[in-house]
């Protein structure tokens, strides 16, 4: 299926390694250019070798409001304007209630939401003003069901999906939707980082198995294509059944 991606300019955020770098690497092979960012300089630049040609490494660190809005004025002025955006970062560091100050609240809010609503604030207008426009944000499955001793990444992941699901409906007669994945357990270093082995993981899964990162790419790359543009508000679980809930 083409998916109608030939030529469009997409800016990917956190996409070094992991889901970020599936995504961009799929969105390349549909014949997108791609700006992909990360913070060390020797990683995102091999991590462009590794797409190809039509990928531009940017170094930016979208930890920070201000970081994300850099990369993706950056990410304009490489491509000469941004078609698709799609949202990521890293999750903040595991913790419950109890052992969780208040303080470690304000950057964990910068890391998974101000920051998205940074690029959708730099990277919006011009896609309204296109009359095309897809942004596709990667969340996580806690926003339904919310993981134990990760308070942190539950309170701003589920804030950024209320703020994409008020985008979404504000722009659609624009012609751009606003979309998010929720991942749930796939094989990347993030998830090696939070314990638990992969076949211990895989055990909870209906699926049988853990995600793999291209199949998570397929599915972002086709909410960005032409025969996605009535699918807008979405919020979308990618996880081999591993969330029960009927909603």
């Amino acid at each position: 299926m083409d998916l109608g991606l030939e030529g469009k300019r997409a800016a990917v955020a956190a996409a070094s390694r992991g889901l970020g770098f599936a995504v961009a690497a799929a969105l390349a092979a549909e014949g997108a250019r791609v700006a992909i960012c990360g913070r060390d300089r020797g990683r995102i630049e091999a991590a462009a070798e590794r797409i190809g040609p039509t990928a531009e490494p940017v170094v930016a660190d979208v930890s920070t409001p201000e970081g994300a809005e850099r990369f993706v004025a950056e990410a304009r002025r490489r491509l000469g304007g941004v078609d698709i955006l799609v949202t990521n970062a890293g999750g903040p560091p595991p913790g419950t209630f109890e052992s969780t100050p208040l303080e470690a609240y304000r950057p964990a809010l910068d890391l998974n939401l101000l920051s998205v609503v940074a690029m959708c604030r730099a990277a919006v207008p011009e896609m309204r003003a296109r009359r095309f426009g897809r942004v596709v944000a990667i969340t996580s499955l806690a926003v339904r069901q919310p993981y134990p001793d990760l308070i942190l990444s539950n309170t701003a992941r589920a804030g950024v999906t209320g703020f994409l699901k008020t985008l979404a409906r504000e722009v659609a007669a624009d012609g751009v939707t606003v979309n998010s994945l929720q991942p749930g357990s796939h094989a990347t270093e993030r998830l090696l980082e939070l314990g638990g082995s992969p076949d211990e993981i895989a055990a909870g899964i209906e699926a049988g198995t853990i995600g793999r990162p291209e199949d998570f790419g397929a599915v972002a790359a086709f909410l960005c294509s032409e025969q996605a543009r009535f699918i807008t508000g979405a919020a979308i679980p990618v996880d081999g059944g591993e969330y029960a809930g009927l909603l």
